[in-house]
């Protein structure tokens, strides 16, 4: 079974799971199962056009791989895919006081 690696900030949305494994032989097939099984990670994961977001990287093993390949991307069963979302420092949240704003 391939596995996807969970990162802190969607762990929220899959009752704190740090990995999900999957029996689907593509990428977009694992990403597609985990995000049917959690539907919040969708709408963390893909952007308006149902692209993965671009601060969002993905990893098989250590490789960086291209989102746009990931349909024929196959998977064996001892695949570890990494969901990698950049790192950035300013986010504000909707629950921050307005006296924190910057504009």
């Amino acid at each position: 079974m391939a596995t996807i690696i969970i990162p802190t900030p969607l762990r929220k949305y899959t009752a704190q799971k740090r990995r999900f494994e999957t029996r689907e032989n593509t990428l977009s097939g694992a990403l597609e199962q985990l995000m049917e099984e959690h539907p919040q990670v969708r709408q963390n994961l893909l952007d308006d056009e149902g692209k993965v977001r671009s601060y969002i990287k993905l990893y098989i093993g250590d490789e960086e791989v291209n989102p746009d390949e990931s349909r024929t991307f196959q998977l064996d069963e001892n695949t570890e895919i990494s969901i990698v979302p950049a790192i950035a420092g300013g986010y504000q949240s909707a629950e921050q006081p307005a006296e924190y704003s910057t504009g």
